[in-house]
């Protein structure tokens, strides 16, 4: 039986690493077809999103028609709309399975032939799983975990240390393309598809050129999209915290009118200030919270696209 494997690079300037990061992923390639595990006419999928480098070009001067693919999306639509522009792609080109990787190559490209094993043995779903995190800042291995943490306490299912790094099956993939919403979440989104699936371990390799995408600023709002996708705890929460103060306010209330009974003089400016500032932040907060899910609603109701193709490398006749 052939199986054909797509292996997916989605790449925002990345100009330094693209030509090399294909040159290795197609070694990988060249190598399970030759030891029989997947077909002859496997590919990759380069996708450019948006960059403003010279990435494009370089995929275009790379790219052969057979086993190298170019999509260029018109604009910076972001990172899961370019993986999912990517997985549409490896169904057009009839693949079996499809392999989702960083184009830096941090994830560790070896860990594509336990993949391919534990799909061949049965798994729709096969996640790479970082072993250890020791490449990782203090700061960032923290908010990592504290990541995971609050988005499995809010009931959404993020398997840990797991990022985009996944090989999923053609079937596992036409389900996870039915999910119409905007904002897409795959890490928490995967795992509802609810396929049998499986984990592969790998150590994360450092860059070999240019610069990580995602400074502190894109991870928290990355934290964020994925919270808010998901669950509507945090607003629930907000509800029984307002309770919660209001009980508090009662009670002191009731103390301080019979204190005043008692003939005590509290003066009380400054209790007063610190609670009017206090119960302040905590109304800002609740409405920034529930503004986030308005935005949501905002971004949905309008069904706009999640990005356009500008343009595909052409493809030989022998292909799909």
């Amino acid at each position: 039986m052939n199986w054909k494997l797509a292996i997916v690079l989605p790449c925002y300037n990345e100009e330094a690493i693209i030509g090399e990061s294909v040159a290795r992923v197609r070694a990988k390639i060249a190598a399970l077809a030759s030891a029989g595990r997947i077909d002859a006419g496997s590919c990759i999928i380069a996708v450019d999103d948006g960059s403003i480098d010279d990435s494009w070009s370089i995929i275009e001067s790379i790219t052969d028609g057979t086993v190298v693919h170019g999509v260029k999306l018109s604009h910076n639509a972001g990172h899961q709309n370019a993986l999912l522009a990517g997985l549409e792609e490896a169904l057009t080109l009839g693949a079996d399975a499809v392999v989702t990787i960083d184009a830096d190559l941090q994830d560790d490209i070896e860990a594509i032939d336990k993949m391919v094993e534990a799909w061949h043995e049965g798994s729709q779903i096969v996640y790479g799983v970082r072993s250890d995190r020791h490449s990782d800042s203090l700061l960032k291995r923290w908010s990592a975990t504290q990541f995971y943490s609050m988005m499995n306490r809010s009931g959404a299912y993020v398997l840990p240390n797991h990022a985009d790094f996944r090989l999923m099956s053609r079937i596992a993939v036409e389900m996870l393309l039915q999910y119409g919403e905007r904002n897409m979440f795959l890490r928490g989104i995967v795992p509802m598809i609810g396929l049998k699936s499986t984990t592969v371990e790998y150590a994360r390799l450092p860059r070999t050129g240019g610069e990580s995408k995602y400074p502190i600023r894109k991870m928290l709002s990355f934290a964020a999209e994925g919270i808010t996708s998901f669950t509507v705890r945090p607003v629930r929460m907000i509800f029984i915290v307002g309770l919660i103060f209001l009980i508090i306010t009662i009670s002191v209330a009731a103390y301080v009118l019979i204190s005043m009974a008692m003939g005590r003089n509290y003066p009380g400016w400054a209790s007063l200030m610190l609670s009017l500032w206090f119960i302040g932040s905590l109304v800002l907060i609740a409405l920034g919270i529930i503004g986030e899910y308005v935005s949501k609603i905002y971004l949905e109701v309008k069904h706009r696209p999640r990005y356009f193709v500008e343009r595909r490398t052409p493809r030989r006749p022998n292909n799909p």
